[in-house]
């Protein structure tokens, strides 16, 4: 089955090159960036800016291959790819949860953004701690790289 998306907007941020990037958005902290909502989807917006975070699911367009393993950069193992946050999954979706600092028309105003300039938007969903918030048992392979994250930056690896 064929499963098509079409972008709703466009990510701007101040990582214009994958190499060098925060990882995660806890390693983004305090980085600007905005989000421009193409103007047929701006009604969408109406009530959001009532959410101090939001969730953004983009498609990750300078990903070129997928790899069922891959070397994940909190690691040094091949893990399976989807047990990991890798760009190079079969189908090429990001996510993150970002401060939404206000709203001006179609554009949002974010902070604490990982994501590289130009990604195109596939979707927003208001971040709710009772619908999103989770106690964690386990954190699999993780688990040794807790607190690393905050400082760990892209490389190539996932061009």
């Amino acid at each position: 089955m064929e499963i098509s998306y079409r972008s709703i907007g466009t990510i701007r941020s101040p990582f214009e090159d994958i190499a060098g990037m925060p990882i995660q958005p806890s390693g983004a902290k305090g980085v600007e960036g905005t989000i421009e909502i193409f103007p047929e989807f701006a009604d969408g917006l109406q009530d959001l800016e009532g959410f101090s975070h939001i969730i953004l699911i983009f498609h990750f367009h300078k990903v070129t291959a997928s790899n069922l393993q891959v070397t994940p950069f909190l690691d040094t193992m091949k893990r399976g790819v989807l047990a990991t946050r890798s760009p190079k999954r079969p189908n090429p979706i990001g996510l993150s949860i970002v401060k939404l600092n206000h709203r001006a028309d179609n554009i949002l105003y974010v902070e604490n953004i990982d994501i590289l300039d130009g990604t195109p938007l596939l979707d927003i969903k208001p971040y709710v701690p009772e619908f999103d918030e989770q106690t964690v048992e386990r954190l699999g392979w993780l688990e040794d790289a807790k607190g690393k994250v905050k400082h760990k930056r892209s490389d190539d690896r996932f061009r």
